[in-house]
């Protein structure tokens, strides 16, 4: 076969190859779109239904908000339409009651102008009978002239004196009588006021001790806190300048000392080293340093906490350290502090029931024992330093002359330094305030009673307000009204010569009788 043929048979084999693949790769195309056609369709009939479905969707949450919506706006308009009634009632109400009142006033307009007319009638009557009078007045002194023969202007001036005498002498009497009442009632009324302040005040009161107790976790922490050889509790005494008890009662230590805040600094100091673990001298100083500043911060908050209480503003900073400072303060085994504010109270309460500032009062009050917080080195009596002490850190007159008068170091020159003088006797003077033992205390109430016990017609006896009211209920068979006075006033004078106590001591009689019959 030539080469010819060859070639062609191969050219024609290729055009046929290309041919038939390219029928195919049309064949398959064909297909191919007509299958993405169909997937088309599919894909918009899909798309169409989730459209349909989203659009029912959406068409009921439409309709579901409108109804909710619809709901909320009936609710609202119904809520107005209510109120808008309510309004209307009282609406209502009010023009009824400006009907009412209109009414009245016509009613009392009419009474006015009939009152009126019926003054002017008698105005006018009387008008006419002071006429007559003066014409028969003027006939009488005719006739007495005559008779007496003295002239009028004579008479006049012998009647002049006599009522001028008789004047004079019902002014003398009517002056006495009102000096007696006023004494009496101005007695009475202190006494109001000073009840009044002591039992609106009236507060519990513990009496300040030298030591102080702090419990531990086991006794094991009794060798640790003395250290070897006693290193640490000696440094502990030497840090906080106490003394330190360790003995054998289970699972305390005693803190002995007698300024206060030394035991508040070492109590707080070995609750600490105690929290801590760590306890060896160097330790010991460091805790006990910074105990010490913390508690001086505490002071200033103290302070300020006990002017928030009293409602006192504008003090120096100074002043208000010193408060802080009464925390740790105690006079006869009182608390300064609560001594202070309990005086400052009761300064405030009388001064509203006498009319004086009350503010001005409370400061005094407050400030009274300031002058106990300065340091040892400034000598002079207490109320005197505080004196100074208000002058330098520029408080009111009225308040430095009762901080210096109270003790009657200086003169007093206001009523707020009698005040303060007396709500100190009062605050210090209350049982259990001060030192002093219950015993001592029990056995002059008993004696109290057993004196009013010992007189004839007394039934029972009661000791109250502490010691500074007697209540005697007597036998009304024995005892009348007229007796039941004289009592008091003897039991009161057997008192008075019998026992000694500050204050005042209040004897009440009472005589009560009860009377039954039966109805048959």
């Amino acid at each position: 076969m030539s080469p010819i043929i060859i070639i062609v048979a191969s050219i024609v084999g290729l055009i046929a190859g290309f041919a038939a693949a390219y029928f195919v790769a049309t064949k398959m195309s064909a297909a191919k779109i007509q299958q993405a056609e169909e997937s088309a369709k599919n894909i918009l009939k899909d798309a169409e239904k989730e459209a349909n479905n989203i659009k029912k969707e959406k068409i009921i949450e439409a309709k579901e908000e409108w109804h909710k919506r619809k709901l909320e706006f009936e609710n609202d308009a119904l809520a107005k339409r209510q109120k808008l009634q309510q309004i209307e009632k009282q609406l209502k109400s009010v023009e009824d009651d400006l009907k009412r009142k209109e009414n009245d006033l016509n009613k009392k307009e009419n009474e006015v102008k009939n009152y009126e007319e019926n003054l002017k009638k008698k105005e006018a009557e009387l008008t006419e009978k002071a006429k007559e009078i003066d014409t028969i007045i003027a006939e009488q002194m005719k006739k007495l002239e005559s008779i007496a023969g003295l002239s009028s202007e004579e008479a006049k001036k012998q009647l002049m004196e006599a009522m001028i005498n008789d004047a004079k002498q019902d002014a003398a009497n009517t002056i006495r009588q009102i000096r007696e009442e006023t004494k009496l009632k101005a007695n009475q009324e202190a006494q109001n006021i000073i009840v009044q302040a002591i039992q609106r005040t009236a507060s519990d009161h513990s009496v300040e001790t030298t030591v102080s107790v702090v419990t531990l976790d086991s006794d094991d922490m009794k060798g640790r806190i003395i250290g070897r050889e006693g290193r640490n509790i000696r440094a502990f005494e030497a840090a906080t300048g106490v003394d330190l008890i360790i003995d054998d009662t289970p699972e305390a230590v005693v803190i002995s000392g007698f300024d206060p805040f030394r035991r508040e600094v070492a109590k707080k100091a070995l609750e600490k080293l105690m929290l801590d673990g760590r306890i060896h001298p160097a330790r010991i100083e460091e805790v006990v340093e910074k105990t010490k500043k913390e508690l001086e911060e505490e002071i200033i908050k103290v302070g300020e906490s006990a002017l928030l209480e009293l409602g006192i503003h504008n003090m120096h900073k100074e002043l208000v350290r010193l408060i802080g400072k009464m925390k740790y303060r105690s006079s006869y085994g009182q608390n300064l502090l609560n001594h202070s504010i309990e005086v400052a109270n009761l300064c405030g309460i009388m001064a509203s029931e006498l009319g004086l500032d009350p503010q001005i009062a409370k400061r005094a009050g407050l400030l009274h024992d300031i002058g106990k917080c300065v340091d040892k080195e400034t000598e002079g009596p207490h109320a005197l330093i505080g004196f100074e002490l208000a002058k330098k850190f520029r408080e009111n007159p009225s308040v430095c002359n009762a901080i210096g008068a109270h003790h009657e170091d200086i003169e007093m020159e206001t009523p707020y330094a009698v005040l303060v003088q007396a709500s100190d006797s009062i605050s210090g003077a209350r049982p259990g305030a001060r030192r002093e033992s219950l015993e001592n205390y029990v056995k002059r109430l008993q004696k109290l009673e057993s004196i009013a016990e010992s007189f004839e017609g007394v039934g029972k006896t009661f000791a109250i307000q502490a010691g500074r009211e007697v209540r005697v209920i007597v036998e009304p068979e024995k005892v009348d009204d007229n007796t039941a006075d004289i009592l008091a006033i003897e039991i009161a004078k057997r008192i008075e010569n019998e026992m000694e106590y500050p204050g005042q001591i209040k004897v009440t009689v009472i005589r009560k009788k009860i009377s039954v019959s039966i109805a048959k």
